[in-house]
């Protein structure tokens, strides 16, 4: 390769490196404000606490309503890249279901703020495409089709432990005193059994082992 096209690949690499990390302190800041319930903000003031300029914010969105939407989408992103790395190995749809939703509770405590952005959009989760209602739901069918779940409408299910995660989620933020996993468990295996498996084998399934809450707070930070 010549030199000259050695060193405008290089120019043009550095800039893309430049760009992606600005994008990605803009979509940090996003997050802090949404976790903190800050969404009435100038954008400004978002470049501010991102530390980039306020040129840059119009390089990658064109509203701070485009950049709180990719933050909370990147944070979705986040969670559904750990529950498909935790749950690739285990073949019965009704554990990957359940681990999924444990893992899920768990992370409202071990990352407080990634659960809090997440949680800023509400019942919206329900219908995402993206983190656990896409999983739980191709779970769902799945527990359906091997015979594991007995369930008449898997959308309906869907709705069910979609609501029942975001009371969970709440009650964990509101009662730091109560044990995040004991109850996650107990909501798990209710909902196991609500979908068709016996008491002993909902049981069961909610005492398989989970990844260690260290290591699951260091799958839950970005790359």
């Amino acid at each position: 390769m010549p030199m000259s096209e050695a060193v405008a690949l290089a120019a043009q690499k550095r800039g893309e490196r430049r760009r992606a990390k600005t994008r990605a302190a803009l979509i940090r800041a996003a997050q802090q404000l949404l976790a903190e319930g800050r969404t009435n903000i100038a954008i400004l003031e978002i470049t501010e606490i991102a530390d980039v300029g306020m040129g840059s914010f119009y390089n990658h969105f064109t509203s701070k309503e485009e950049l709180f939407g990719a933050a909370v989408e990147s944070a979705l992103e986040l969670q559904g890249d750990v529950l498909d790395a935790w749950t690739k190995d285990v073949e019965d749809p009704a554990e990957v279901f359940a681990r999924s939703y444990r893992l899920t509770g768990r992370m409202h405590r071990i990352q407080p703020e990634l659960s809090r952005v997440i949680l800023s959009q509400g019942l919206a989760l329900i219908t995402s495409e993206h983190g656990l209602g896409p999983r739980a739901l191709r779970d769902i069918k799945l527990g359906c089709k091997a015979g594991r779940f007995t369930l008449a409408d898997p959308e309906a299910a869907l709705l069910i432990a979609a609501g029942a995660a975001l009371a969970l989620a709440q009650v964990i933020h509101d009662h730091p005193e109560r044990d995040d996993a004991a109850l996650t468990d107990q909501v798990t295996e209710d909902l196991l059994r609500m979908f068709g498996l016996s008491p002993r084998d909902a049981a069961a399934v909610c005492r398989s082992p989970l990844p260690s809450p260290d290591d699951l707070a260091q799958a839950l930070l970005e790359p």
